[in-house]
């Protein structure tokens, strides 16, 4: 009977083991364009040619937009010096953006960045993007909420896991890019791939040695940014403080043993 059993639970083991496993991504930079050093960069989006940033830091904290052909200010607004602002995602001709401790998800008109409306959060706001019909955000935790962004009603919360144990490191600033949600995990210089419906971490992508060198005393001056450009696919990283925004492409790799 041992015997049988172990037989019927090998290729069980062996077909969870494979559905577990992560994938692992290097990187190789093929293109760069500059940033104002002062960004201190907490949300990134490309969306019809322009690059929003939102920036962080009480008393400095802003809403930006660039023309991403030629990095030229197209509009930008200055928050109220009380609130620390965090991730950002356009949908529609709306503008959403988080902050950190205020627990409020601001909500501007897209042409002209008026203010709208604003929603409650239960707690604090990190990464934001959104699936084209809900709202995504992070809260410093393993966790992922999906928020309506008509009534700022909160469906559901997901918890991310990796290996099938919940994921090390707090998720900050987020992207959608192809059915998956790409995630900072705050400081390190690790990017981690999600897939929406389980949680489970498909991929992780090591950024090390990308942080410009005029950045590396400082350790608030981490990888926090991640913008797909839908006009031709490039995947563009940038960090709080950086003087960069780069240009990378993945580079399948071996995690290193221990």
């Amino acid at each position: 009977m041992r015997l049988a059993l172990t037989g019927l639970l090998l290729p069980l083991l062996l077909a969870a083991e494979t559905a577990l496993a992560v994938e692992q991504f290097g990187y190789r930079v093929v293109d760069r364009k500059p940033q104002p050093a002062d960004h201190y960069v907490q949300g990134l989006q490309i969306v019809d040619g322009h690059l929003y940033v939102s920036l962080g830091e009480y008393g400095k904290s802003r809403l930006l937009r660039y023309r991403f052909d030629d990095g030229a200010l197209d509009a930008g607004i200055r928050l109220d010096p009380r609130l620390f602002a965090e991730g950002l995602t356009v949908v529609g001709d709306r503008i959403y953006q988080l902050t950190w401790k205020n627990r409020a998800l601001l909500v501007y008109n897209r042409d002209d960045f008026s203010k709208r409306q604003w929603f409650p959060l239960p707690g604090e706001g990190w990464g934001l993007t959104d699936d084209g019909t809900q709202l995504i955000y992070s809260d410093g935790t393993h966790r992922l909420h999906f928020m309506d962004p008509e009534t700022g009603h909160i469906s559901h919360s997901l918890p991310v896991t990796e290996g099938g144990l919940p994921l090390k490191g707090r998720l900050n600033e987020l992207e959608w890019i192809d059915g998956k949600i790409w995630a900072n995990i705050m400081l390190s210089d690790r990017i981690v791939v999600i897939d929406p419906g389980s949680g489970e971490v498909t991929a992780s992508i090591d950024l090390a040695g990308l942080r410009p060198r005029e950045t590396l005393q400082d350790i608030n001056k981490v990888l926090n940014g991640i913008a797909h450009n839908p006009a031709d696919g490039g995947l563009w990283v940038t960090g709080k403080y950086w003087p960069w925004i780069f240009r990378i492409e993945l580079v399948p790799s071996t995690p290193t043993q221990p």
